[in-house]
């Protein structure tokens, strides 16, 4: 192990039982498993900013005896255990508590990746020189965590970083268990050791960060999940963790990151107040508003994707949504017909009662789709007799395998429509009205009817009370709204 010496450079040292990222070497394709794990467990410290957040890494075959905190250590002979005794022995000769910050699971699934160097399969970190250990399950994606109750500063900062991680990130939920010991008279298992407090919990209550500590206050252990933003971790061990646990390691490297509180001035105070509730209040901005978009794109996704991507009964549910939301009362006629006894929808509004035919086809769309809703309509009267339609429309998810930029604008070209008495719509006009919540252009839309006023913003007045008319006068206003502006 090669020495290690430096005076008060204000940079705390920190253990980390992997190589110097800066001396590895990318392995070739062909090398062997091992080589390529080593590679990858250094690699993945390599964007840590150390200076910027005022600490030192100290890596494999360096002395770690001064070293104010380890990230995660291993107990392996030959790949860090010396350096984690070393690490633990120098602590308890100061008579400060072993800082340690360990990584539950491997955010990759792939076996051929390297793991936590505590991590077997399934989740687990193991003390040193405690029985016990922390079993980690991973969570389905998309669980929703929270922070505990009542949690000191140092916690609750933490908390706040790993909850503001991608929506995809993993999480594993995490249990204190007991150690197997095999001895002469068979297994005995020994109780776990230490108290393992929450820091974030999912959504049973289980923690999914947490903080373990020793009976005797020796080992301090905060057990993340894999896959964190390496950066964020550090910069909360130096600004926030070592304060609180372990202060005098910020004075003995005189650090710049950290005055203690007793020997500031009153100007230092409120500055570092201030700075500190800042940080406070962006993190909490930033989860509720990340939270507010995870939950807008959960409402907006299954009607974007309905209405560009789908058919059968997603387009339909779609499309029903769409319509309520222009104010139309929308009633599933194949749920309450059964079958396909008649169109999929009826829509009614302001006396207007509509079928609406609900269709996608991953090609151009065939007239078959028009005489389908023609034949509905001679068949109507049959079902419901005291409640006649006054309008009906087809709205088509066509061309639904190509990107929707590149579908074609119209169904069917103006030709085969001219006479109908119903407007075909596509469904990617609707989802446009929809997006932009223009109302008066959806119930125009399906309606048939010309909105009033005449200008850009909706079809032009119509005058003539005819279907066909209203189809026409729908089709130039449409038309003439896409059109891209003159050159002038």
């Amino acid at each position: 192990m090669s020495a290690h010496t430096s005076g008060p450079n204000g940079l705390v040292p920190v253990h980390i039982a992997v190589h110097d990222p800066a001396q590895m070497e990318n392995p070739d394709p062909q090398a062997a498993d091992y080589a390529r794990k080593l590679f990858a467990a250094s690699a993945k410290y390599a964007g840590i900013s150390w200076t910027e957040h005022g600490a030192e890494p100290r890596w494999l075959d360096m002395d770690t005896s001064t070293c104010a905190a380890a990230i995660n250590p291993s107990h392996f002979s030959g790949r860090g255990a010396d350096e984690f005794d070393r690490f633990l022995s120098g602590a308890a000769s100061r008579r400060e508590p072993a800082l340690i910050i360990a990584t539950m699971g491997t955010a990759d699934d792939d076996q051929d990746r390297v793991r936590s160097v505590f991590g077997r399969p399934g989740g687990r970190v193991d003390f040193r020189h405690f029985t016990g250990a922390i079993v980690g399950k991973r969570l389905l994606a998309g669980a929703e965590v929270s922070l505990a109750p009542d949690l000191d500063a140092a916690d609750h900062d933490l908390g706040l970083r790993l909850r503001n991680r991608p929506a995809n990130a993993p999480w594993w939920a995490m249990t204190l268990s007991a150690t197997a010991l095999e001895g002469e008279r068979g297994t005995t298992m020994r109780k776990p050791e230490g108290d393992l407090v929450p820091i974030l919990v999912d959504s049973l209550g289980e923690p999914v960060v947490a903080r373990w500590t020793s009976g005797d206050g020796q080992q301090i252990w905060y057990v993340i999940p894999d896959g964190v933003d390496w950066n964020q971790v550090v910069d909360w061990l130096v600004q926030r963790a070592l304060p609180e646990h372990v202060p005098a390691a910020l004075r003995r490297v005189r650090s710049r990151r950290h005055v203690d509180p007793a020997l500031e001035t009153p100007a230092e105070t409120q500055a570092r107040g201030a700075v500190e509730e800042l940080e406070r209040r962006y993190l909490e901005d930033k989860a509720r508003l990340d939270h507010d978009l995870e939950r807008a794109r959960d409402e907006a996704e299954p009607v974007r994707s309905g209405l560009l991507y789908g058919g059968g009964s997603e387009l339909e549910d779609a499309v029903a949504v769409v319509l309520r939301a222009a104010g139309f009362a929308v009633t599933d006629l194949d749920e309450e017909l059964g079958g396909t006894l008649s169109a999929d929808l009826l829509a009614v509004l302001n006396g207007s009662t509509c079928l609406v035919e609900v269709k996608a086809v991953a090609g151009p769309a065939g007239e078959k789709l028009i005489s389908q809703l023609q034949r509905h309509l001679e068949k109507w009267p049959q079902l419901r007799p005291g409640q006649p339609v006054t309008c009906a429309a087809l709205i088509v998810n066509h061309q639904h395998r190509l990107d929707p930029a590149e579908r074609p604008p119209e169904v069917y070209q103006r030709r085969v429509v001219d006479a109908l008495p119903f407007p075909v719509l596509a469904s990617g006009d609707l989802f446009r009205w929809w997006r932009m919540q223009d109302w008066p252009a959806v119930q125009a839309a399906v309606l048939g009817q010309a909105r009033a006023g005449g200008e850009l913003g909706g079809p032009p007045a119509g005058g003539s009370g005819t279907p066909a008319d209203d189809r026409r006068r729908w089709r130039l206003w449409r038309t003439h709204a896409q059109a891209p502006p003159s050159g002038d």
